[in-house]
């Protein structure tokens, strides 16, 4: 954070504690130094619940005694470097990790999870922390397969099932991030009749923003370079953590003999495994 924006951090801590009434506004500077010298030290996280803390701290004594001291090897060839076979998308909901879901290992995955598990399109100005993660995982991690995968219930494609798009906002960064998905949202919608119920529109919907993803992925010019090539493969999965169950669909990707890859014509054919 730089100096300007940690300053003007600092201000709105102390124009808030005053505010609502937390600390007289006197006070209110002391009270931020007070929070800042906690920040800084080892003792810092006092406050915190210690049942948290302890969650966390046995949380990690159990990895160690009964996952990473147990495989001196794996971790010592993790020591060296990575070498993932796949690129995961997933959703940042707290109950669809995809290392416990797919069981996979320390190493086997690179890992992307944000709200509704949404790939943008190709922009170097927009959302360039997953052009950055796309970027390295294809041309240097080498992964053979990047897997997009939806989940039941998801918060982020219910809220952009609800929200209008009328020029109003009520989040700051919510929104903007889920109408990604507004293409699955309108194919959803043309598909599902009037009757059908929202929580269905919202499982179909789930499914079309995993397909409206892959599509983003081929506007990645190192991601066509890499189908092309057969280096490269894409899958969609869809988990249903209420009924335990998971789906898994490929993309065949196929070029125009007459065409280059710069061209970008391609016929797409998705099928279930």
């Amino acid at each position: 954070m730089g100096k300007d924006s940690y300053e003007e951090a600092m201000a709105a801590l102390e124009k808030l504690l005053a505010e609502n009434g937390v600390i007289e506004p006197v006070a209110a500077a002391a009270k931020v130094n007070e929070i800042t010298a906690q920040l800084t030290t080892a003792d810092g996280g006092a406050s915190i619940s210690s049942e948290s803390v302890e969650r966390l701290k046995t949380g990690f004594i159990t990895f160690k005694r009964e996952k990473y001291e147990k495989n001196p090897a794996l971790y010592g060839e993790l020591a060296k470097g990575q070498s993932p076979t796949y690129m995961v998308f997933a959703c940042s909901d707290s109950r669809v990790c995809p290392s416990h879901v797919l069981d996979l290992q320390p190493g086997e995955a690179f890992v992307v999870r944000n709200v509704a598990n949404l790939v943008p399109p190709f922009d170097k100005t927009k959302h360039s922390g997953v052009g950055a993660a796309v970027e390295y995982a294809v041309l240097h991690l080498k992964v053979k397969e990047i897997v997009v995968i939806g989940h039941s219930a998801c918060g982020g494609i219910k809220g952009v099932m609800s929200f209008p798009y009328d020029g109003s906002s009520s989040t700051d960064f919510i929104e903007d991030w889920v109408k990604i998905a507004l293409p699955a949202k309108n194919k959803t919608l043309a598909e599902c009749s009037k009757d059908t119920p929202f929580g269905e529109q919202c499982t179909t919907c789930e499914k079309e923003a995993v397909n409206v993803s892959l599509g983003n992925l081929l506007s990645y010019p190192f991601v066509r370079e890499g189908l092309v090539k057969k280096t490269l493969a894409l899958k969609g999965g869809y988990y249903d953590f209420v009924n335990g169950s998971f789906e898994l669909w490929g993309l065949d990707f196929s070029l125009s003999p007459s065409l280059s890859v710069k061209d970008v014509a391609t016929i797409l054919h998705w099928k279930l495994y």
